[in-house]
Formats: structure tokens, C-alpha cells, sequence
């Protein structure tokens, strides 16, 4: 059988990953280093070692900064008390947070202003979790699992609402949020999911591949604190594939291309264009002929940078 790798598309860089990186490098290219950054701007390696080379200085919390400097808030979205830290040191404020998580936590200051208990599905101890449940920390709930769903128990079953992390698999989501329904009747939820849409784009397209492309095995390109390439890979998996989640061609173990002659290649939403190249090429050396879609993302979102580099 001819070996192939199959390019799926969309993969990398969503509109909101595109922004923070962007913020970045330009306050980089316009003011200088240092620029500081509170946390991972994304969640991969890759991106966070470039931005330190150019000159961003990555730190935990805001007392890291100088007095009066920049500091970039990443696009996990920071709890309230972040910003009052860093108007406390007189810094620069830019914020860097995907309009999409600043929407959850929108929801969640919306719900907790009328009493209400608000169930937040994800994972408790993921950046955009603990900046979305800082919003209200008295009134918020994380739930993280269909076990977790059916024990929950809320000071009033008639005011409880439902928001959940934005990099999620709505597959998974859907049965726990089945559970908090039948639980609560009442249950408040916004409009529209708060799954963003590059996830899930993702992984439809994942979930096709497995379908069209009768690939055995996935590779998805993504750092492993990313919660959205995480997902891919159970994706492939729940379809049935073998599916490893790697940096770049270094985490590639030669040995999972034995009897595998169908390859399909993706990437999370923080992951750049060039390292699914790399990978590509090393396939390419070892015999597979590439297909599928060339273009990284053709989904037609744009974020408007912050206002102070735009």
C-alpha cells in the first residue's frame, strides 16, 4: 500500500491565538524589549520560546514586573484581582485575552450580579478556568466530569446558570451538561456555546478525517498543557484511531509509522504553521506522499488588536 499523509484542515492558528502573538510582537517591534507577559501567552513551547528570544520576559504574576512597565495579560483571560495587582504597580495594562473567553467571563459576572449559582465545565486547574471562576470565586462552581455532574449540589436549585471553558470537546460537554439539565430544570444558559468556534471546527474536521481519509494513525501538533490539542486527540482516538499529541518532529517516535501507511496531520489552535511543516517533511522522508488541504485555516475570523498597538 502507497504511504500517505493527509494535511487536515482547518488546524493551527485561531483568530484569537493569532491576536495575543501578534500583540506581542508588535509591542515588541514598536516599544522595545523587555515587553512582560503574565503566564504563557498560548499554551505551546514553541511560540513562548521565539517570543522569549525577541525579547517578551514571561512571568507568573504581576509583582514580577518593574513598576510602571508593560505587561501583556494572556489570552486565557485574567481574574479581576490581576488587573487590581497591576494597577497597584502603576503597569501598563494590555490585554491580550480572547474576545471569546472575555464573553465567558461576561456570563459568569452577568449570572453571579442576578445570585445565581453558576456550574462552570472544564478543568479546574486550566489558565482560562481559574481567570474565568476568579470572576465570582464565592459563586462559581467547576465541574469537571459526568461523576462530578450528578453530585453537585447548589445553595438554590431555582438560581443556578451554566458556562463552560471555551476549549472543550462538545462531545464530552454535552453529557455533562445532560446531567446538570435533568438535575436542574432551571438551569440558565447562554444563547450560544461557549465552545469557541476554532475548537470545534477542529475537530469536525478530525472526526471527518477519521471517516474519509481511513487514517490509522493521528498526529496532532500542540503543546501538552493545550487543552484544545488534547481534545483532538481524543477525538481521533474515540474514532477509533491511534493519535499521539506532539511539540514538533523531535516527540516523533519512529516506530508508531510501523504498518501505519496512512498518516493524517494536524495541529491545535496555539500550534504554529512551521512545525506541522517539519513534521510533513520528515514524513516525506520516510516515503509519504502528502495530500489534503494546504491552507492551515481559511475560517474567516479576525480579533481587532487591543487598542493600544492597533
Amino acid at each position: 500500500m502507497t504511504e500517505s499523509v493527509s494535511l487536515i484542515s482547518p488546524r493551527g492558528y485561531c483568530a484569537g491565538v493569532d491576536r495575543a502573538i501578534e500583540t506581542v510582537e508588535r509591542l515588541l517591534r514598536e516599544r522595545g524589549a523587555p515587553v512582560y507577559v503574565r503566564g504563557e501567552i498560548v499554551h505551546n513551547q514553541y511560540v513562548v520560546k521565539t517570543l522569549a528570544g525577541k525579547g517578551a520576559v514571561f512571568v507568573e504574576t504581576p509583582e514580577e514586573a518593574p513598576e510602571g512597565s508593560v505587561i501583556v495579560l494572556s489570552a486565557h483571560g485574567s481574574a479581576p484581582d490581576i488587573y487590581e495587582r497591576c494597577a497597584a504597580r502603576d503597569l501598563e495594562v494590555i490585554d491580550a485575552t480572547c474576545p471569546l473567553v472575555s464573553k465567558v467571563h461576561a456570563e459568569v459576572r452577568r449570572y453571579a450580579g442576578k445570585g445565581a449559582t453558576v456550574l462552570l465545565v472544564g478543568h479546574a486547574e486550566h489558565d482560562e478556568v481559574i481567570g474565568t471562576r476568579g470572576e465570582a470565586p464565592e459563586r462559581v462552581i467547576v465541574v469537571e466530569d459526568v461523576a462530578q455532574a450528578e453530585a453537585v449540589q447548589v445553595p438554590d436549585p431555582d438560581n443556578v446558570a451554566l458556562t463552560t471553558q471555551t476549549t472543550l470537546s462538545l462531545d464530552d460537554t454535552a453529557e455533562i451538561i445532560a446531567v446538570l439539565k435533568r438535575r436542574f430544570p432551571a438551569l440558565q444558559s447562554p444563547a450560544s456555546s461557549d465552545i469557541c468556534y476554532a475548537t470545534q471546527n477542529r475537530q469536525d474536521a478530525v472526526k471527518a478525517a477519521v471517516e474519509a481519509t481511513a487514517a490509522e494513525l493521528f498526529l496532532v501538533v500542540g503543546s501538552q498543557n493545550s487543552s484544545n490539542s488534547q481534545r483532538l486527540v481524543e477525538v481521533a482516538r474515540a474514532g477509533g484511531a491511534e493519535s499521539h499529541l506532539i511539540d514538533g518532529v523531535g516527540d516523533l517516535d519512529p516506530s508508531w509509522l510501523d504498518h501505519h501507511p496512512r498518516v493524517a496531520l494536524t495541529a491545535g489552535a496555539s500550534a504554529p504553521e512551521v512545525l506541522v511543516r517539519e513534521v510533513l517533511d520528515y514524513l516525506e522522508t520516510r516515503g509519504y506522499s502528502r495530500t489534503g488541504n494546504e491552507v492551515p485555516t481559511d475560517e474567516g475570523v479576525v480579533f481587532a488588536l487591543p487598542p493600544q498597538v492597533r
